[in-house]
């Protein structure tokens, strides 16, 4: 028998992070689902802490090559795309996220993001008022325009099916890959961004890049898709997963203790 749900993580030296949302899915009250990891061969203990979670692996590249080889073997009736740095707030989400994708007979859905700052410093979540106030006003501009023009929070749950006609996620695209395929879904089926507790993502973006940096190239992103389209050009200079270069976001020189502490907390 397949399972419900496929959830489709692509994946580049994410270590420190992965683990977190593992365990928020290992967690969860939902258990007709598997885990896919898309690996953009690692150099760190991604594809081995994955396997240690009994996830399927399979090659990845760019988020949405990933994205789309992770769909290639899925087999669920539903897949849900994550990030690695992200992870499922309670022990119900997975559940209660199910239930109201079905009560509106969605076939493609996106949903709130927090962020959480330093998650691996100090208490846990620790959220920058400026990321959080900045999500707040994304989250309400995506509800409002929910039926006017999708927007995707790089969270995505969509049927089988849906996702098949649509052609996958246009691995052309260099930025706002998940717009674009939410509005590309939404020719074919009912899209909604759905009202449930924000998924918890990582601000390391804004940390690492620089918030006024990040807000201002995700607004002209914004700007240049509304006038020329998807954004197939690299001319935001956009990157996958350039964090684990800078030992700023790297948990290995922590403590053992630190890091046990912080994965108890999930929930």
């Amino acid at each position: 028998m397949h399972p419900k749900l496929s959830i489709i993580i692509p994946a580049l030296n994410e270590e420190d992070y992965l683990p977190l949302l593992l365990e928020s899915i290992k967690k969860q009250d939902f258990i007709d689902y598997e885990v896919i990891v898309a690996d953009a061969n690692s150099k760190d203990k991604t594809v081995e802490i994955a396997k240690n979670y009994k996830c399927r692996i399979t090659m990845g590249g760019s988020v949405s090559k990933g994205r789309n080889e992770g769909a290639k073997i899925a087999q669920g009736e539903l897949f849900l795309f994550v990030d690695a740095d992200m992870f499922f707030p309670y022990l119900g989400f997975l559940t209660e996220l199910i239930k109201k994708f079905e009560k509106r007979k969605l076939e493609i859905a996106s949903f709130p993001l927090c962020p959480v700052t330093n998650y691996f410093f100090d208490k846990f979540p620790k959220s920058n008022n400026i990321d959080k106030n900045f999500f707040k006003i994304y989250n309400f501009w995506a509800k409002i325009n929910q039926k006017i023009l999708p927007y995707a929070s790089g969270v995505i749950l969509t049927k089988r099916e849906i996702h098949q006609k649509t052609g996958g996620f246009n691995e052309k695209i260099k930025l706002a890959e998940d717009h674009s395929y939410v509005r590309n879904g939404a020719k074919f089926g009912k899209f909604g961004f759905l009202s449930i507790s924000p998924i918890l993502t990582s601000s390391r973006r804004f940390e690492c890049d620089g918030r006024l940096k990040v807000y201002l190239k995700y607004i002209l992103a914004e700007v240049y898709m509304f006038f020329w389209g998807p954004i197939e050009s690299d001319i935001f200079k956009y990157k996958f997963n350039h964090y684990y270069e800078k030992p700023f976001f790297s948990l290995k020189n922590k403590k053992k203790n630190e890091k046990d502490k912080l994965k108890n907390s999930v929930f």
